[in-house]
């Protein structure tokens, strides 16, 4: 009887040794732990706007905000503004300058004549736009790279398709891509 017990005994001890070692096997290693931190937040897109505006001024604005976005933020168009010289779908880049120009004060609402637009170069400067749907040859052949033959292109083309944005220019035989990234700062399609 003695000899079952130790039997027994010496099994559990067996046991006992062989589950601490596979134990002590399978321990995972220790180490540092792993912080995770969510992802940066993207910085501000932060923007200088001014000219027919409320409030010019610079402003911070959420990254993929468009040139709405900022018009709302400077207090929305005064009455003067020309809201359709510029391009409210565009995305803001950090740094840019919008600049919204201003109605001329001595146009007639009523009349044919075009009132003077003004766009903003790379430079800064200001450039008088040219209205596509409305320029005479006489003002379409002052776009750089533009003849008179090519103008009347232009003429032709647009009684029989008014132009509803300014890429539709190079449907026009004649111009291209080059000569098109050479004239789109000057181009606009007017109210």
């Amino acid at each position: 009887m003695f000899n079952k017990w130790w039997d027994l005994f010496i099994g559990v001890l067996f046991g006992m040794v062989s589950a601490g070692l596979i134990l002590l096997v399978c321990k995972p290693k220790s180490g540092t732990a792993i912080l995770l931190r969510p992802p940066p937040t993207p910085a501000p897109v932060v923007v200088n706007v001014d000219g027919a505006v409320y409030f010019p001024g610079v402003y911070s604005l959420p990254v993929y905000s468009r040139v709405e976005n900022v018009v709302a933020a400077a207090g929305g168009f005064t009455e003067n503004a020309r809201p359709g010289s510029i391009n409210l779908a565009a995305l803001l880049e950090d740094g840019s300058h919008i600049y919204v120009p201003y109605q001329d004060p001595g146009a007639n609402s009523n009349s044919n004549e075009t009132a003077e637009t003004y766009g903003m170069s790379s430079s800064g400067e200001m450039i008088p736009l040219i209205n596509i749907n409305q320029a005479s040859l006489e003002i379409l052949v002052t776009l750089p790279g533009i003849g008179p033959a090519t103008a009347e292109k232009i003429i032709a083309f647009r009684e029989e398709h008014l132009f509803t944005k300014i890429e539709e220019i190079q449907k026009v035989a004649g111009i291209g891509p080059a000569t098109f990234e050479d004239i789109k700062i000057y181009l606009t399609l007017g109210e």
